[in-house]
């Protein structure tokens, strides 16, 4: 989840949240290769960026599998201000799925991509960490088929 930035000629910007809804952020998720719940955010609910705004207007039909083909301004045609600069969450644990999850639900977390990381577990209403003691590659792989 974060602050949408993309990257054209040379140079990273942000996306204006002019028409942003959950179908642009089901496309931001798939083109990061991120599953989940999909929530497009606005007003720089994850702080303004710098820089340019590279994007506005923008409107998936949530099928596309990148921004680049879905209907948008031109790149750098934008009437806004970095407090308009759009966000998304694609944790599949937000929202009121949390409240569904099962005892014993592992996610990853704080690694460099989405199928790395710290593992924790749903337990009690709370996530918490696995203990490292006896760990080995058979809970590692147990961890990987329940993901």
């Amino acid at each position: 989840e974060g602050r949408v930035e993309v990257y054209h000629d040379g140079k990273w910007g942000t996306i204006c949240d002019d028409q942003w809804d959950d179908r642009d952020a089901e496309v931001v998720c798939r083109q990061l290769g991120l599953s989940g719940n999909p929530k497009a955010l606005s007003w720089a609910h994850y702080g303004q960026g710098s820089g340019p705004i590279l994007l506005d207007e923008v409107e998936c039909s949530g099928n596309e599998l990148s921004l680049d083909q879905c209907k948008k301004s031109d790149w750098g045609q934008q009437n806004c201000d970095h407090i308009e600069d759009a966000g998304v969450s694609c944790d599949p644990f937000t929202g009121t799925y949390l409240q569904f999850c099962v005892e014993g639900t592992v996610r990853l977390t704080g690694g460099r991509s989405p199928s790395e990381g710290r593992v924790e577990v749903y337990y009690n209403g709370d996530w918490g960490t696995v203990c490292d003691d006896g760990w080995t590659d058979l809970g590692a792989q147990v961890v990987c088929r329940q993901l």
